[in-house]
């Protein structure tokens, strides 16, 4: 088994800062859209007294305004920024998260999702091209459902890791399978995922399927 090393770096997100500058905010709210994220946030648990975002989510006002989300001009939401907002327990598979079909930007980093695994039907949402859950507490095989998100362009899923603790894992699917279909991705940060693969192979498996690569995690 091979750790990838733990870097700092995933506390200040690039994930964040491109979305924030490249995507414009209006103020229309499509009624569909309010209500998949009133749900999500209705399924989610979290501590009221930490939280600036979801907190603020109220039916009195229309989405596009609420901290956290982005809309385009046809009120679409585009991004959600739910980093540090102390999410605990999990992500249900059936979540209205995975119903947000033109969702560009997803940070759901530095939650509490202990002993959970990602759930496979992130590859639901078809547009999503930044992907964060770094630090999010997922444990476990990460799902080989990830590879059919083929518009990824950062992927993060960096964690702390601490001997005794459960990991996350790419063993099976191995790292090869996982990146096949990720030809666009330009940022991947791992640090911290159990690997099964050599060194030598998981070299091999980054520079043969991610051509676009400008950032990787580096092992000391």
């Amino acid at each position: 088994m091979r750790i990838i090393s733990i870097t700092w770096l995933f506390l200040i997100t690039i994930l964040t800062i491109l979305c924030i500058r490249t995507i414009p905010v209006y103020s229309i709210c499509l009624e569909d859209k309010k209500s998949l994220l009133l749900q999500l946030k209705n399924s989610l648990k979290f501590n009221p007294a930490i939280s600036v975002r979801l907190v603020n989510w109220t039916p009195s006002n229309g989405c596009c305004g609420w901290k956290g989300v982005t809309c385009d001009q046809a009120g679409h939401v585009l991004v959600l920024d739910l980093n540090s907002e102390s999410i605990f327990g999990g992500v249900d598979e059936s979540s209205s998260l995975f119903r947000l079909q033109f969702l560009e930007c997803l940070n759901l980093a530095n939650s509490s999702f202990i002993f959970t695994q990602i759930p496979s039907s992130f590859c639901s949402i078809i547009s999503l091209k930044y992907l964060n859950l770094s630090n999010a507490g997922f444990f476990g095989q990460i799902p080989i459902e990830l590879s059919l998100m083929t518009r990824l362009v950062t992927l993060d899923l960096s964690t702390l890791y601490f001997p005794g603790i459960r990991s996350l894992q790419l063993q099976n699917p191995k790292l090869s399978t996982l990146l096949q279909n990720f030809t666009g991705l330009t940022e991947l940060r791992l640090d911290g995922v159990n690997i099964s693969a050599k060194g030598s192979e998981w070299c091999q498996a980054i520079s043969s399927s991610l051509p676009n690569l400008s950032f990787e995690p580096v092992q000391l």
